[in-house]
């Protein structure tokens, strides 16, 4: 096929081409264009090739297009992503009745719909013929010719989509040569559909398919086809679907029964499936998400076919389903962090139940050696499966088999003997079998029942050795039964070999940017100088590369797949659809539910002092008839002295030791109402933030991430900046952030510019910000001081809070719009926080005098937070006293099966018709309408638009419904306050104020110290996204 461009406007066509046409595929084109006005909308149109004018349309390159693997928004410009090179591995099984054949991808290109910026001039001026003279070179336009443009030459600019293009064209994506045969599905799947489910290109093992997210608009305008044109649409083979990993396939000859002197050809393929729900680079991507999806996992078939029968087996690998990472420089001595020790087992087990639902029992068989750290993870892994096994009895089970000890005992060949002599993988062997079909009538002879699960720390090298271990084996078996002889057939154990080699260097070069360790043995047998050399070349560039290459390769992978927070899928254009979508936005609280959580926040500058004997419960727990918060947050200051020895390298001993002594507290505080986990810590030097949640809420708390951002010495030094976690609690998302900001009195510029540097620099994965989440919570020694003298400070402390409020250095910030703009923060009904004598209620009497200040402060962002109490607690441990916050926030829970069923009731609705009624005219009476009056006219120097008749001088009418004053008794003094308003509560204590706080029925707002000159009114209320309604 073969794409060509036209203009005005700009269109892309994907052309069948005059061969694929003899060869039996349907004249037909598929049109692109981007819809107006909007960069992630294109109008998509499946045409008969005879039904368009090619006559102004140009080539856009010189390479016969292979398939359209998507649509893809990238810097606000829509691409059109398509294999323009890619070459046959070969036919994975020749015995089956249609051939199953495989290409490799060695080019993607991508051409934009919104902009000629990004064409190739270089090939769109080779004389490239239009399609309208049937493939022919009669003609030749090229663009420039057609459109009467010059290309000037100029500076080269970055394709928008180069990193894509990189990933794309590494040579590990694959795809199926026929439309007739699913490459993402092992072959016991395939066969065991039915043959229209069989033949449909949509149905596919969405694990595996790599360009789900830019290929999934066209899936969609596919379903939407009438049958006859859906078939011709995959008889074009327009729409390709890849698969990440690796393909090896080799054919050969091998004895012949003595009764038949012709020798028997034989295929032996390896598929490796690279999964893409938790995809990513070595030291980027570890562990398990709360999906159950692990990194690095993939699905590995053998499969051997002769003209009789077909043999197929299959394993699986993956990282350890914890949530486990490393962060920071890694080297050949691994840093690893258990990072929710408490909180894995919910996503532990729904790896667990996805492998024995989709496999059968599942033996988990774990490489990992007796190192500190690797150590550390075998502990967790046996321990995490026996409290699984309570759910999945006997289908699960696990084998430790430390790899690197044995072949320091016995070499890599007693691996071999030792793997084979292990009494749990026998077991397992012969009760998981393999599966074997007819090869004439692809009849299930046997079915594969279990699978063995393979992981190292990488779940590349050793698990690529042991994995060819075990193909072999049942292979062998397989052999036994049908050929014995073959079994010692030394061109096909060759071969075998050489493609489990082939298989870990690619899987290898993917995870880890290098070839795999061991192959050298694995290809031969033996252990060489050579190999030794080479694996030590390969142990070095992998350390360069995951530390300083993979970040930006982690970035090109979720841009792929759609994982960054800011991307936009590209939709195309179809009223329907969009009607519907539109109306469940409308309609969300018919598909959710909304719950009501509490969230105790709490900030505690510690000095460096551990923790002592004075309780913790005043401020966890300040009054026994609160209930027990559902979250705690807790953010710690300077939990280490600020040395150079503890900023250069800091030691975690000090943050665990709190971490004891809380969770001491919450388990034996009295009148215990609920257990808690801790649910996620980082530090970042002397700032700490820990996450507790209720036990029973691991299950609904996903998505838990934790970052850092450095503000000291111009953020080189972690003395100074923040600690972030967020979390979704259902489908909100909350952020979490502690800081300590730069310290001296009249280091208030400082102060703001360490804030703004928090909040551009600090970056959770996938490209999430501060400003991605629902809710965002600061919980800081923010340093701001009072901007009066010390005795005055004193002095008002004790008598006149608000006095000291208008002199407060983070009030003036926050209303000059310095920093922490749009950010609440309660009334502060509490004394200064900072800084005391230790261990006394007396203010600093050292040498140095510090003036009192409000430095410890909880701010905070999100329609769905509602703050009850602010206060602080009397702790006399540290130099700050610890200040409290307790919100309660809404939760909403989206039942996807719901809005499912209401989106197809919808769907019904709109496409359903009265007697006499057409589809098409009623679709054309769709209008849309914004639901607002229009807006006034522009201001002038002559006239403003809110100085009218109705509102002389700018004066607008508050109109107060009249049920919202009665009952009120009116007063003659305008500033008089109500007796229940919080206006009128100064004196009000703060046990009395947190004993009521629950009761209160609407949020604490601030209050404004400093009074600002008013704005203009306001100007009408505008929506911008239209509504679609029924016309008449």
């Amino acid at each position: 096929m073969h794409l060509y461009l036209g203009e005005n406007p700009r269109t892309l066509y994907l052309v069948t081409s005059a061969h694929e046409e003899r060869s039996g595929r349907p004249r037909r084109v598929l049109v692109f264009r981007c819809a107006e006005g909007n960069a992630a909308q294109a109008v998509v149109e499946f045409l008969q090739k005879d039904d368009v004018d090619f006559s102004n349309t140009v080539r856009l390159t010189s390479r016969v297009v292979k398939g359209c693997l998507g649509l893809v928004s990238v810097s606000d410009e829509m691409f059109l992503a398509v294999i323009t090179s890619a070459t046959e591995v070969g036919n994975t099984r020749p015995s089956a009745n249609k051939p199953e054949s495989v290409a490799k991808i060695h080019e993607v290109s991508f051409y934009s719909l919104t902009s000629s910026t990004w064409d190739d001039s270089s090939l769109i001026s080779d004389g490239l013929p239009s399609p309208s003279y049937s493939d022919s070179a009669d003609m030749v336009m090229t663009r420039n010719e057609a459109y009467g443009q010059s290309t000037p030459p100029g500076p080269a600019l970055e394709h928008p989509c180069l990193p894509l293009t990189k990933i794309l064209s590494s040579g590990s994506f694959y795809y199926a040569l026929e439309p007739q045969w699913d490459l993402s599905s092992r072959l016991s799947e395939r066969l065991a559909r039915d043959v229209n489910t069989a033949k449909d290109i949509g149905t596919f093992d969405d694990r595996f398919v790599w360009n789900e997210y830019i290929v999934r608009s066209l899936m969609d305008f596919r379903d939407r086809l009438d049958p006859q044109e859906r078939e011709d649409l995959d008889r074009c083979q327009f729409i390709v679907l890849v698969i990440q990993g690796y393909v090896g396939v080799y054919t050969m000859a091998l004895p012949a029964p003595p009764t038949n002197g012709s020798p028997t050809v034989a295929t032996l393929t390896l598929t490796s499936r690279l999964g893409y729900k938790r995809a990513g680079t070595r030291f980027n991507t570890r562990g398990v998400d709360d999906d159950g999806n692990t990194a690095n996992f993939v699905e590995t078939e053998t499969i051997f076919s002769t003209d009789q029968h077909c043999f197929s087996y299959v394993q699986v690998r993956g990282s350890i389903p914890l949530f486990w990472e490393q962060q920071g420089l890694q080297t050949f001595g691994q840093k690893i962090q258990i990072t929710r020790p408490h909180a894995s087992q919910p996503a532990f087990e729904r790896h667990f139940a996805q492998l024995t639902e989709e496999y059968g029992s599942t033996h988990a068989i774990n490489l990992l050696g007796t190192k500190e750290n690797e150590a550390i993870l075998t502990s967790a892994y046996d321990r995490h499966i026996q409290a699984a096994r309570n759910v999945f009895g006997e289908d699960v089970g696990i084998t430790h088999f430390d790899f690197h000890n044995a072949v320091r005992i016995g070499g890599h060949d007693s691996i071999i003997r030792d793997i084979r002599r292990l009494e749990n993988i026998t077991d397992n062997i012969d009760r998981f079998g393999f599966t074997m079909c007819d090869a004439t009538s692809d009849e299930l002879i046997t079915e594969q029942k279990g699978v063995f699960r393979t992981n190292c720390l990488d779940c590349l090298d050793r698990t690529n050795f042991v994995q060819d271990i075990l193909s072999r084996t049942m292979l062998e078996q397989y052999l036994i039964l049908v050929r014995r002889e073959w079994v010692s057939s030394i061109p096909l154990w060759s071969y075998h070999r050489e493609v489990w080699a082939e298989n870990g260097d690619a899987l290898s070069r993917i995870y880890a940017g290098t070839g795999a360790l061991n192959t050298s043995f694995t290809r031969s047998g033996k252990r060489t100088l050579a190999g030794v050399l080479s694996d030590a070349t390969k142990s070095v560039s992998r350390a360069y590369i995951n530390n300083f290459q993979d970040k930006n390769k982690q970035i090109a992978i979720d841009m792929f797949l759609g994982n960054l927070s800011n991307q936009r899928p590209v939709t195309i254009f179809d009223p329907i659809h969009d009607s519907v979508r539109a109306a469940l936005d409308q309609r969300i609280s018919e598909y959710s539910s909304v719950k009501q959580i509490t969230i105790f926040v709490g900030t505690w500058n510690l000095n460096g002092r551990p923790p002592s004997g004075e309780s913790l419960l005043p401020w966890l727990f300040p009054r026994s008839s609160v209930p027990d918060p559902d979250i705690f947050v807790l953010g710690f200051q300077e939990i280490v002295p600020l040395t150079a020895q503890q900023i250069l390298q800091t030691d975690p001993e000090k943050r665990r030791i709190w971490e004891s002594k809380i969770m001491d507290t919450l388990a034996r505080r009295p009148n215990k109402k609920a257990e808690y986990v801790m649910l996620r810590t980082e530090q970042l030097v002397g700032t700490a933030l820990m996450v507790l949640v209720r036990a029973e809420l691991t299950s609904v708390i996903r998505n838990v991430e934790a970052t850092s951002r450095k503000t000291g010495l111009r953020g080189m030094s972690g003395n100074k900046g923040a600690v972030g976690i967020r979390l979704e609690y259902y489908d909100t998302s909350f952020c979490f952030l502690t800081a300590h900001l730069a310290a001296g009195h009249a280091n208030v510029q400082e102060r703001n510019a360490d804030y703004w540097t928090i909040v551009d620099g600090l970056q959770f994965l996938k490209g999430k910000t501060i400003d991605s989440h629902d809710n965002i919570i600061w919980l800081a020694d923010t340093n701001y001081r009072i901007d009066l003298d010390n005795e005055t400070v004193r002095t008002l402390a004790l008598s006149d809070l608000d006095g000291l409020l208008a002199a407060d250095q983070l009030k003036q910030a926050v209303d000059a719009g310095a920093a922490f703009i749009n950010y609440d923060e309660g009334p502060i009904l509490f004394a200064p926080t900072y800084r005391y004598d230790l261990g006394t209620d007396n203010y600093d009497t050292s040498e140095k005098m510090r003036i009192p200040a409000w430095t410890d402060r909880v701010l905070y962002r999100g329609t769905q937070l509602d703050l009850t109490v602010y206060s602080r607690a009397e702790l006399r441990s540290s130099d700050h006293r610890p200040v409290f916050a307790l919100f309660r926030a809404s939760v909403r829970s989206i039942n996807t099966e719901k809005k499912a069923a209401l989106s197809r009731l919808l769907m019904e609705n709109v496409r359903s018709t009265a007697p006499g009624e057409k589809l098409d005219e009623k679709l054309a009476a769709l209008t849309f309408h914004s639901g607002q009056a229009d807006l006034p006219p522009p201001s002038s120097d002559e006239s403003a638009w809110w100085d009218g008749p109705g509102h002389p001088n700018g004066v607008f009418p508050i109109l107060i419904p009249e049920s919202a004053i009665e009952g009120r008794q009116r007063s003659s003094n305008p500033f008089d306050s109500p007796d229940d308003s919080l206006a009128s509560s100064p004196s009000t204590s703060d046990e009395e104020l947190y004993a009521n706080a629950l009761s209160l029925q609407t949020p604490i707002a601030p209050t404004q110290s400093i009074p600002r000159k008013p704005p203009p009114p306001p100007p009408p209320p505008r929506t911008t996204k239209p509504t679609v309604t029924e016309a008449g």
